[in-house]
């Protein structure tokens, strides 16, 4: 019975990604409000009765997106202790690498479309929300102070995962979450420092 279940538990991970997956794609190609249940059935390779089983409309699929990453964000978040992460920032940029190549074919599509930037605005909001929660309640730092510094680091490492799913990845993502980390707490010269230290190795 418990194989059973799991087998189920798999089928349904599997079919709600590829619902997930198929929707991120759609966005890169068009507008949120111009997708429908058929094509996007179609693109996740089921039929419309399978997807009404697990949504009851495109804006589901959404909440159900924003939710997923919040409590993955969260869990990745769970035992981060700022104090300690600041002698050390790689890492806490570690785990941002972290979520995003948990479902990479996902995150692909969701930061390279053009349109529907309303999506990834709420997303990135509801990051700096929990981001700042759980810096707060460690770092005695006044807010708005907190806010401007999880803007900065949050909207400058969306700008460069953009920027990387759309190149040709050459970079490793490991690579990529250690310049940003670096150039967030020891900025330009950290970075050439670090490079100078690499090249007399």
């Amino acid at each position: 019975m418990e194989n059973k279940t799991k087998s189920v538990d798999r089928r349904v991970i599997k079919t709600k990604r590829a619902i997930r997956n198929a929707f991120a794609k759609l966005m890169v190609e068009k507008d949120i409000n111009d997708i429908t249940i058929i094509e996007l059935a179609e693109a996740a390779d089921i039929n419309r009765k399978t997807f009404y089983n697990y949504y009851s409309g495109v804006y589901q699929v959404i909440e159900d997106i924003e939710n997923d990453i919040i409590q993955s964000y969260e869990r990745l978040l769970g035992n981060v202790q700022f104090k300690q992460s600041m002698a050390a920032p790689y890492t806490l940029f570690e785990r941002f690498s972290r979520l995003i190549n948990m479902d990479p074919e996902f995150f692909g599509y969701l930061l390279t479309m053009n349109g529907n930037t309303a999506l990834i605005t709420r997303i990135m909001r509801l990051l700096k929300d929990k981001t700042r929660e759980v810096m707060v309640a460690q770092v005695d730092i006044e807010e708005y102070k907190a806010d401007i510094m999880i803007d900065f680091i949050l909207s400058g490492m969306l700008s460069v995962y953009q920027h990387w799913f759309a190149s040709d990845k050459a970079v490793p993502p490991d690579e990529v979450a250690q310049i940003i980390s670096t150039m967030s707490f020891s900025g330009f010269n950290g970075v050439i420092s670090a490079d100078a230290e690499g090249a007399r190795g």
